[in-house]
């Protein structure tokens, strides 16, 4: 979906008229209509305030154009209810909602992470747990929390 559908989507499942719309986000009628009509695109700061103001992630105001994974664990962040929340309300798009919630972060180490996966993680292959820890431990040190 393109991101004008996506906008007029988001405005109609709210039951807001363009002018109301507009109020909400501090814009013009019309700028909402370009929007709408293909014409022009938010810029990055108003779909920040899109996203705040209607609780959507900007990869969702952006038709989804890649597939988010939480930068902690590694999970594919396949919907919004999966995403984090700073502590105003804003999406972070980094990481998922067990990872990180209101600017903490739940696990203060990688081992304390690798505990709960060897722990808690399927083992269909009956792999000791040295090398289902190592197995974790290198795709973690690949994402962006533990570099």
């Amino acid at each position: 979906m393109e991101v004008k559908e996506i906008l007029r989507n988001l405005r109609e499942n709210n039951n807001l008229t363009q002018e109301q719309m507009a109020e909400r986000l501090n814009v013009t009628r019309q700028a909402v209509s370009r929007w709408e009509n293909g014409e022009t695109q938010p810029n990055t700061d108003m779909l920040k305030t899109i996203s705040k103001e209607f609780g959507v992630s900007i990869n969702t105001l952006l038709g989804s154009p890649q597939t988010l994974f939480c930068q902690c664990c590694g999970m594919p962040l396949q919907d919004d209810s999966m995403i984090s929340h700073e502590p105003d309300g804003a999406f972070n798009e980094d990481y998922c909602k067990w990872c990180y919630a209101d600017g903490k972060f739940a696990y203060k180490t990688k081992d304390s992470l690798l505990d709960f996966l060897v722990a808690h993680m399927p083992n269909p292959e009956n792999q000791p747990e040295a090398q289902r820890r190592a197995t974790f431990d290198a795709h973690l040190s690949m994402l962006k929390h533990w570099r």
